[in-house]
């Protein structure tokens, strides 16, 4: 099994900074800049740090599976949980924002089962490098499930 790098790894700093940058582009176009990554469709979610309590927001890609959106906690196949995904699962709700600068508020829940297996084929025809990643480690890549959240209106996004 080839391992992925390190999370000391260069490598890592440059994704962090990529990251950066498709979040600035795709907040100041509203999704006309960095709303892909390798043709699979991407969207912002924004998720506050346990420890730190600051507010942060990821780029991420997204299986869109109406009403729901799904997301994956791959971190390239490393063997420890992206930290979005710590702090999301200690949410009730947060928000995304989605191409077209549409908002939605979303409530966070881990896909088990067989609901986990169906989703997980469709997400990895959608962004075929996850099942590279999953054979990478030992863990369980987690697979979110982000449901619509009480009173969630999609409206359209102001800018931050």
């Amino acid at each position: 099994m080839v391992k992925a790098p390190s999370s000391s790894s260069p490598w890592w700093t440059i994704q962090r900074r990529l990251a950066r940058l498709n979040k600035a582009l795709f907040s100041a176009t509203r999704g006309r800049v960095g709303a892909t990554d390798f043709g699979a469709p991407v969207l912002l979610l924004d998720h506050v740090g346990r420890r730190t309590g600051q507010a942060r927001t990821n780029p991420l890609i997204y299986l869109d599976d109406a009403p729901n959106l799904v997301v994956v906690g791959s971190k390239g196949g490393t063997d420890a949980h992206p930290h979005w995904f710590h702090n999301l699962m200690a949410m009730d709700s947060t928000e995304v924002e989605l191409p077209g600068g549409v908002r939605r508020r979303v409530r966070p829940r881990l896909a088990d089962g067989t609901e986990r297996d169906a989703l997980w084929s469709r997400l990895v025809a959608l962004y075929r490098p996850y099942a590279t990643y999953a054979n990478r480690t030992d863990r369980r890549i987690p697979v979110i499930v982000l449901e619509p959240a009480p009173g969630n209106s999609g409206s359209s996004a102001s800018h931050h």
